[in-house]
């Protein structure tokens, strides 16, 4: 099968030349869960439901294309091919960040027909921390962890954190939701014994600070 003939507006604007790259369906929500590191097509697959295996490997051949993530074979016992993200399409971390924050009134109530992965909350409390750090956090749905300031590392991940962390959120679903949805700072649901945090890190004691005030400002520099 030849590849895919390549898309272009043919517009000289930087808005329309990145549309490009990102403007199909599905990729920016490939880039989501490139940004929790390498993973491979069944891993991808399996978390963006909805997607046709056709189309997933057709956006991931067109973000190698780009320049935006590249295909590896892992070394023995795995074998196995995994896709990850380039600098270039780590640099969509803001891009996504923005559009999180420009659609969260959108989200309104889970309808029946939403999927939910726990690792989706990652991205909207991301944007409640400020600092770095490694933050476990625990809901009913699972855990997952997420690196403030994460620098060239993965973003977030599935599961406990992958060394000791900085601080570990405890919360229920509906406040991940609310938070998600920018109705509830982090910092308050922490002072209202919403959000229950644990650790010694220099996060969890910013946290726990900041919580009387009930909004979060930047933790103290150490």
């Amino acid at each position: 099968m030849s590849p895919r003939a390549r898309r272009s507006y043919d517009q000289y604007c930087s808005v329309a030349r990145a549309l490009d790259a990102v403007g199909d369906r599905w990729t920016l929500l490939i880039v989501r869960e490139l940004l929790a590191g390498p993973r491979r097509y069944t891993d991808l697959h399996a978390d963006l439901p909805g997607v046709s295996t056709d189309v997933l490997a057709s956006r991931l051949r067109d973000m190698e294309r780009e320049g935006l993530s590249t295909r590896r074979r892992l070394p023995p016992p795995g074998a196995a091919y995994v896709y990850e993200l380039t600098p270039r399409g780590r640099e969509l971390l803001p891009v996504l960040q923005a559009l999180g924050a420009w659609g969260q009134d959108a989200l309104g109530e889970r309808r029946p027909t939403d999927a939910v992965r726990a690792h989706w909350f990652a991205l909207p409390l991301l944007r409640s921390l400020e600092g770095e750090g490694l933050v476990e956090v625990r809901l009913e749905e699972g855990r997952f962890h997420v690196r403030a300031g994460a620098g060239d590392g993965p973003v977030y991940g599935d599961g406990p954190a992958p060394a000791e962390p900085d601080a570990v959120l405890v919360l229920d679903t509906e406040t991940c939701t609310a938070i998600s949805r920018g109705e509830l700072p982090l910092g308050r649901a922490v002072g209202t014994g919403r959000v229950e945090v644990t650790g010694e890190g220099t996060l969890a004691k910013w946290l726990r600070e900041t919580a009387t005030e009930g909004t979060a400002g930047a933790p103290p520099v150490t």
